[in-house]
């Protein structure tokens, strides 16, 4: 019954809601803040990144601040590269529908014993 609702969040809330605060609005008040420099924009990917890992805890535990912290410095480097934000938010939406089919269909630990074993 939630599954519906689950998949609307995936590509709402997380994939353009979250890409449009952490890479839209912080990357552009931190870049007024710190300046359009390299070390600058590096600074501001692992801010954040960072941010974005922790938003996670309460929801999804360590593992999910992990996996959140690295998926923010990817998405966050490839942002700070290019300024374009409409790839990383149907990348978000791709890449947390993926995991949503995975625990959905009981996948979770096939995959990671191919990946990781």
């Amino acid at each position: 019954a939630a599954r519906p609702y689950a998949i609307w969040m995936m590509i709402a809330s997380a994939g353009f809601g979250e890409e449009t605060v952490f890479r839209g609005f912080l990357f552009e008040r931190l870049g007024k803040l710190l300046g359009p420099s390299k070390r600058a924009k590096a600074v501001i990917v692992v801010l954040t990144a960072a941010l974005f890992g922790v938003a996670h805890y309460a929801s999804q535990g360590l593992p999910g601040v992990q996996q959140a912290l690295v998926f923010g410095l990817v998405v966050g480097t490839i942002f700070a590269i290019t300024g374009r934000i409409w790839m990383l938010m149907i990348a978000h939406a791709a890449f947390d529908l993926t995991a949503l089919a995975l625990i959905y269909w009981h996948l979770e630990e096939r995959v990671a014993y191919f990946f990781f074993h």
